[in-house]
């Protein structure tokens, strides 16, 4: 009798663990199910980047802009439905968001290799972490085990995702919400290292900023006028726009920041400013402290167990 409540024992415990681990971003969740997927993953994203070196930023964006709104569940890749308006169209993302089609491929490949098992959200954490790398960035290890959403709210991403009009307590107020620091904050906005914006973006600063160089803005004021070219875009580093490294710092630094809310971190603030002035003197420290900050950003919230779903298209439900 003692032996059988000793297995008893056993079982429960064994079931208990597994169930805490399914509820648990790891690196090895598809090491079994789906042992292929790092790599499908990655040379989808080193096919995506070499055609258009821009997509990069543009996949790391949507992560963030997914994990900014109710967590990171995929939830901005869903087209809008009969039963609710998605984030597609936000202020944020309406025109402006773009890789859904990367995505799209990869999920395809994932799909014939692992069929109904590998959630669109964990691929999105992996297509950023890949995109960085390939354009210089640095690495870290990321969990997985995400399942889907299965609604999205072009509502909650007005309110979640941060404006780069915003001022610097509004800044931190957003990522506290997320559960972000102030160096959180200051090291994931470097990922404007890579990428463009668009003249709507930054208008305001160029003209109306008082914590601007004045030859930089006047340099910007003849390709963006006061109105008009609203979509013509040009790059948050002017310099490197395509690779990954620490010169969005120093153009901080130089009061050359393309838009209000990043030159909002190196405008007075003593923490804010000793951040930004140690990443543009050390791209390792920035590196690291990127990493360290896409690892607490990517577990926002994450749909795990039985929640959600794996959507077979991340374009709608199943």
């Amino acid at each position: 009798m003692a032996s059988y409540y000793f297995l008893l024992f056993v079982l429960v415990t064994a079931f208990a663990f597994s169930e805490a681990d399914d509820n648990e971003l790891r690196p090895g969740f598809y090491g079994h199910s789906c042992p292929k997927l790092l790599s499908i993953v990655k040379q989808g994203v080193l096919k995506a980047i070499h055609n258009e070196a821009r997509i990069g930023a543009s996949l790391l964006r949507l992560h963030f802009h997914d994990c900014f709104v109710n967590g990171c569940d995929g939830s901005i890749l869903l087209d809008d439905t009969n039963s609710f308006i998605g984030e597609k169209t936000a202020v944020a993302n309406n025109n402006s968001a773009r890789g859904f089609n990367v995505i799209d491929e990869i999920k395809a490949n994932v799909e014939k290799a692992c069929p109904s098992t590998v959630s669109c959200a964990d691929i999105l954490a992996l297509a950023a972490r890949d995109a960085v790398v390939t354009l210089g960035g640095p690495s870290w290890e990321v969990g997985l085990g995400r399942r889907d959403s299965m609604r999205a709210s072009r509502g909650d991403a007005n309110r979640s995702i941060p404006a780069p009009f915003l001022n610097l307590d509004k800044l931190k107020a957003s990522f506290a919400n997320q559960g972000l620091s102030e160096k959180d904050l200051v090291a994931l906005s470097g990922a404007h290292t890579i990428g463009l914006a668009r003249c709507s973006q930054f208008r305001a600063h160029i003209y109306n900023g008082t914590n601007i160089d004045p030859s930089f803005a006047k340099s910007l004021q003849s390709k963006c006028p006061r109105t008009g070219n609203d979509n013509l875009y040009q790059p948050f580093d002017f310099q490197t726009p395509t690779h990954f490294d620490n010169l969005y710092y120093k153009h901080l630094l130089a009061k050359k920041a393309l838009v209000h809310s990043d030159q909002e971190l190196f405008n007075g603030n003593p923490t804010t400013d000793k951040l930004v002035q140690k990443y543009a003197n050390d791209n390792q420290e920035f590196f690291q402290a990127f990493a360290e900050g896409m690892l607490k950003m990517s577990n926002i919230n994450p749909l795990t167990g039985s929640k959600g779903q794996i959507r077979i298209n991340c374009r709608k439900n199943n």
